[in-house]
């Protein structure tokens, strides 16, 4: 069997009606679990971007790179390792703030995970990290030690390249051309 390995599928297409649905049911029809799904708009006007992270190997992440990119709507699709992407997450930890405020390690934990406090109140407080998804996971783990976690939520992973940009904007501009010139049916 295949080593799996943790890729992030990159995906840029039109923003139509259930395009989500149809990209994920490639994962399901291969059994993989998707671990983390992004989606928002692009930089490109027109344009949203999918973020799809999911443990499997090479060849099964290259034909479900292949079957998304066929879907009519999609520009393009590609995968990446960790080592070909900058990514990032955020996190939200809900803590209890008397288990808080009694143990000075709490504070200690936030700051060297160069985390924040971005509410507090008599019953909870929120911290906020940014940051690489295993510092995360980090955080919360030693939080959890002390004690004083009552929630915890992550965003999902963001990533940025700058190898899949070029065949979008082909796209967009043959989009682009085909509306100033139609073709006449005849």
């Amino acid at each position: 069997m295949n080593e799996k390995t943790l890729y992030t599928i990159i995906v840029h297409s039109e923003n139509f009606a259930g395009l989500l649905n149809q990209v994920t049911a490639v994962f399901t029809r291969r059994q993989i679990n998707i671990e983390s799904l992004n989606v928002s708009a692009s930089s490109i006007k027109g344009v949203h971007k999918y973020t799809i992270t999911a443990w499997t190997d090479k060849d099964t992440i290259e034909k479900v790179a292949k079957q998304i990119e066929k879907k009519i709507d999609v520009i393009q699709a590609h995968f990446f390792t960790e080592d070909e992407i900058y990514s990032h997450e955020i996190a939200l930890y809900k803590v209890a703030t008397p288990a808080f405020q009694e143990n000075p390690e709490a504070s200690k934990v936030i700051r060297q995970y160069n985390a924040r406090i971005v509410e507090v109140n008599p019953t909870f407080s929120v911290v906020e990290k940014n940051g690489k998804s295993e510092d995360i996971t980090a955080l919360y783990e030693e939080l959890k030690e002390l004690n004083c976690v009552l929630q915890f939520v992550r965003s999902g992973r963001v990533a940025i390249t700058t190898s899949c940009f070029e065949r979008v904007n082909e796209f967009l501009e043959a989009r682009e051309a085909r509306r100033q010139f139609p073709v006449a049916c005849s």
